[in-house]
């Protein structure tokens, strides 16, 4: 056979996750991610001020509704600080799930005409959310100083509490993504569904106001509840994170991505005949 000759098989299972045809195709990542992170904020009047005003701006809400109103425990801690490190993960749950989700509709035309690891147009879509929320982190650390908080010890636990939801956001993005090519009536399902998971996860409010005796179907129901206020608790020097429901959500964290991963390749035959 000519070496020059390319054949395209189907995938079929887990098998076809060719990690080295991911890496023959990084250059295509890498002008996705370019792409993205370019027209992120193109034509708009305040353009990449829109990373700080998000977080900044929900946490001045919640502050005055949870801590004003509300009047929720701080321990001692501004209620503005505990409700922008709530934003602060949610800024990557959300960004993950709400951008990768839309990333192979996005690509449609390009799906149809050329061949290239479907897989490489969620991929594509990650890398501008880490850097907002990287800037989102600097502002952070910023408030820190100012408020003169210091973090314990905890805050060795923040890069695996950030693994986690990265691995169960990206895990949930790529399943409405793959149902998204399909049911476009997930287009919908999507932002609506992530507004009420705000709500149901301590965003704004810290895990130690909800009802002891009603936390564990808490922990169970939301796996994203413990990791985004361990971020919260290692950054302000709170009391350290749950370790034992901690690592329930890093399980359930690779159990979705894997779910992701087998629920994508499946359908991935498809694609450019649905989309």
């Amino acid at each position: 056979m000519n070496s020059d000759v390319v054949v395209i098989r189907p995938p079929k299972g887990m098998a076809s996750l060719d990690l080295k045809l991911l890496w023959q195709f990084r250059d295509l990542l890498r002008a996705f991610a370019e792409r993205d992170i370019r027209l992120r904020y193109r034509q708009t009047v305040l353009g990449a001020a829109w990373v700080i005003l998000q977080p900044l701006l929900g946490a001045g809400i919640f502050s005055i509704v949870f801590g004003m109103i509300a009047k929720l425990p701080t321990g001692g801690l501004p209620y503005f600080l505990i409700s922008y490190a709530g934003f602060l993960s949610w800024t990557l749950v959300q960004g993950i799930v709400t951008r990768v989700s839309p990333s192979l509709l996005g690509n449609a035309p390009l799906i149809r005409k050329v061949f290239f690891p479907r897989l490489l147009a969620p991929f594509g879509a990650v890398p501008s959310v880490l850097v907002d929320f990287v800037v989102a982190l600097g502002l952070m650390v910023v408030l820190m100083i100012v408020y003169r908080v210091t973090p314990g010890w905890g805050i060795l636990l923040m890069p695996f509490c950030l693994l986690v939801l990265l691995l169960l956001s990206f895990g949930v993005a790529l399943i409405a993504s793959t149902l998204m090519v399909k049911y476009r009536d997930i287009q919908h399902i999507v932002p609506f569904g992530m507004q009420l998971l705000m709500y149901a996860s301590p965003v704004g409010y810290t895990i130690a106001v909800v009802p002891e005796k009603l936390r564990t179907w808490y922990f169970l129901a939301n796996p994203f509840a413990v990791p985004i206020d361990a971020v919260r608790s290692s950054l302000l020097g709170a009391a350290p994170a749950n370790l034992s429901w901690l690592a329930y959500s890093a399980v359930v964290s690779l159990v979705v991505f894997a779910v992701g991963l087998m629920v994508f390749h499946s359908y991935e035959r498809e694609f450019a005949d649905v989309i």
